[in-house]
């Protein structure tokens, strides 16, 4: 009886892509590729990570490459690649020089690892994820951005620290685009099971919320030079996790509606099941006026983007 070991290839060796393989790694999620077209960085991270095997006693292969031969037989791709934001900068800013390599990188996946599932982490993310379906041309259920999982991991540290509580007992989930559009709902969120409203005052949870908006721009402004990638790279890994181990994780993730909530063709986060088929089901929620209103402010924003895109030669 053989054993197949799964294989994760992480396309980027940036901060967010070595991150990636950094978590993949230790979690043991399988081997790990590391791809970047500059070959030493990819090889040097790889190895530097693969040689902390003995120490932190992780059994996960890391090789480094600059050659999309080597991603062949991957379960999930997870792609990074792509400039990140620098202060003063949108994330949509980064729309046409992303595209054009996003789109050279799915040619690749395409070609060497066609039965992948993709996480997408490249920003801007709705319009990235556009990009990699289009390319690609795989199935929804196989083409994934990661946002919500993000946005939530940040709503989530920002009220245990104003509640004094431990980040395990929270249960929150953000919908909507990756940006300044996204819609946190509160009217879902719970501190052990009691709903946040009873436990925070109402300004107080707003400007949480506010906060959770532009938590991205917060580090992007701290650093100077870069963007977020611990928390970036360990929501990636999160989604890889249960679809490798079908783990049916209700998770929010950008994914291509089909109808869901009056939307179709356009990548939006919302609630899904993960597992070993990747999305395997999308969970509509009962939205209320105002819930509904941010979301369709949030998908229009998505809109635009995709409509700049589809003008732009990538």
């Amino acid at each position: 009886m053989s054993f197949k070991r799964n294989k994760i290839a992480v396309i980027g060796a940036g901060f967010v892509g070595s991150t990636c393989a950094h978590w993949a790694a230790s979690k043991e999620l399988g081997d790990v590729v590391l791809l970047d077209v500059n070959e030493g960085a990819a090889k040097g991270k790889a190895l530097d990570l693969y040689e902390a095997s003995p120490v932190e006693l992780f059994d996960s292969r890391v090789h480094g490459t600059s050659q999309y031969s080597d991603i062949a037989g991957s379960d999930i791709v997870i792609i990074t690649a792509g400039l990140p934001r620098k202060p003063g900068m949108s994330r949509d800013d980064l729309l046409a020089t992303n595209a054009k390599i996003m789109k050279e990188v799915c040619m690749g996946v395409k070609e060497y690892a066609p039965n992948s599932t993709l996480i997408v982490v490249s920003n801007p993310l709705d319009a990235m994820a556009y990009v990699a379906k289009k390319v690609t041309g795989f199935p929804r259920e196989r083409v994934l951005g990661m946002a919500g999982v993000l946005d939530t991991a940040r709503f989530k540290t920002f009220l245990a620290e104003a509640l004094d509580v431990s980040v395990k007992d929270i249960s929150a989930s953000v919908l909507g685009g990756h940006g300044d559009t996204m819609v946190p709902l509160p009217r879902h969120c719970s501190i052990g099971g009691v709903p946040v409203t009873e436990m925070l005052a109402a300004d107080k949870l707003e400007a949480i919320i506010q906060r959770t908006r532009t938590g991205g721009a917060e580090i992007v402004n701290l650093l100077k030079t870069g963007s977020a990638y611990y928390a970036p790279a360990a929501s990636a890994v999160q989604m890889a996790e249960a679809i490798l181990k079908d783990q049916k994780r209700i998770l929010p993730c950008a994914v291509e509606l089909n109808g869901e909530y009056g939307v179709k063709g356009f990548f939006v986060g919302v609630m899904c099941k993960l597992g070993g088929k990747g999305v395997e089901q999308v969970i509509e929620l009962k939205l209320n006026d105002s819930e509904r209103g941010m979301l369709n402010h949030s998908v229009k924003a998505v809109e635009e983007l995709v409509t700049a895109l589809d003008k732009i030669s990538y």
